[in-house]
């Protein structure tokens, strides 16, 4: 019976780990009117006739703040990776010298800054919703398991731990939150 309740657990905190790991990974992407290669993540080229990420036939650097430089490993790739990013919604347009692709980052609106932070709140609202479930999916199963002979003060010590990962890893959603937010209203 303990060892069940320690699987749910365990399954329970591994949720919340994958939910701050996606909202993690979908904050990187949200821009924020500072170059960041992970933009171009999402970008498939045209590689040999097959849909290869961008990162793997060029090199992508940030030499400043405001600019992402694309140096294809072929020439010929020029072409099909600036039609990859028009294509793409990341909202860029971008520019070539014959050898490096450039992509500037247009300075952002107060306007267009307050609806990027509405929108990784709303990011960080989905993964708080997905830690909330994760926990009420385990004292579930803990209740289950009281029915099958657990004792009840063991399932509520287990609610009580469950409950503090819970809050733990609220708390990393919050932090991730307030740093993005933080980034993207410094003007």
């Amino acid at each position: 019976m303990e060892e069940e309740l320690s699987l749910y657990e365990a399954t329970a905190e591994e949720q919340m780990q994958n939910a701050v790991a996606h909202l993690d990974e979908s904050l990187s992407h949200i821009r924020a009117g500072k170059a960041n290669p992970k933009l171009l993540d999402s970008i498939k080229v045209d590689y040999y006739g097959m849909p290869s990420p961008l990162s793997s036939c060029a090199t992508v650097m940030v030499p400043d703040a405001r600019t992402i430089t694309i140096q294809p490993w072929e020439k010929k790739l020029i072409n099909e990776i600036e039609k990859a990013i028009i294509n793409s919604n990341i909202g860029l347009t971008p520019s070539n010298n014959g050898e490096i692709i450039r992509l500037t980052m247009p300075p952002l609106t107060e306007e267009r800054r307050r609806d990027l932070a509405k929108q990784c709140k709303g990011e960080a609202e989905n993964a708080k919703m997905a830690i909330r479930n994760a926990r009420r999916e385990a004292i579930e199963e803990f209740k289950k398991l009281v029915k099958q002979g657990l004792p009840e003060d063991v399932e509520k010590d287990a609610e009580a731990d469950i409950q503090k990962t819970h809050d733990k890893y609220v708390k990393k959603v919050d932090e991730l939150y307030a740093a993005k937010e933080k980034e993207i209203m410094t003007v």
